[in-house]
């Protein structure tokens, strides 16, 4: 099956319209860590790059699994383009949404057409410019690339949190472009003081 990448028509809107309209704290920027127990078997020890969040929905790109057996040389070959300098790294799943839709979420000092700021010094693009900038060795200095993504409609994720089944930290580059994968949820919470071993399995019930 063909990947997409490129944004649909609801993310696109999403992206459209202001990130914050100075009533509305905007969490985008933000990791959002699955706190134990929160109920959905998908975002068990989730780690989600939190790109878009607004009164109208928010959207995320989980950067805790990588899709076994898919590289990125196999994705770029199958979008022809040749995989030049570029490392085969893994592609992380990045959510139960469009699992066939890729993102490439990175460094601001690369821009193209569609890209779009998260945060300073953080952005996501959605088209192959910045794959075919990767394989010639123009494209961003950190990277990392996901298929699929998570998405809440109009105030969903705001309930989530209120239930207490996400815990946020900021998106730094180590969590996001250093640490391993398996270790990303973990040392996320780390980064915020906390002690995995320490949550209570029923916490995301509270």
């Amino acid at each position: 099956m063909a990947t997409r990448l490129h944004a649909g028509p609801r993310i696109a809107a999403l992206y459209s319209k202001a990130m914050s309209d100075g009533r509305f704290n905007s969490l985008a920027g933000q990791l959002l860590l699955a706190l134990p127990g929160i109920g959905d078997p998908r975002f068990e020890h989730a780690v989600i790059a939190l790109c878009v969040h607004e009164p109208d929905g928010a959207m995320g790109v989980g950067i805790d699994r990588v899709i076994p057996g898919v590289g990125l040389h196999a994705l770029l070959s199958q979008l022809e383009i040749d995989p030049g300098a570029a490392p085969n790294a893994p592609i992380h799943h990045g959510g139960p949404v469009d699992p066939q839709r890729g993102f490439v979420l990175h460094s601001d000092d690369w821009r193209g057409d569609d890209t779009v700021g998260v945060s300073p010094g953080l952005a996501l693009t959605t088209t192959l410019d910045v794959l075919r900038a990767i394989a010639a060795s123009r494209g961003p200095d950190r990277w990392l690339v996901a298929l699929g993504y998570a998405g809440w409609g109009a105030h969903q994720l705001d309930d989530e949190m209120h239930r207490h089944g996400w815990l946020t930290v900021a998106a730094r580059d180590e969590l996001l472009f250093e640490t391993e994968v398996c270790k990303r949820w973990p040392q996320s919470f780390a980064a915020a003081g906390i002690d995995v071993r320490l949550l209570a399995s029923t916490s995301g019930h509270a």
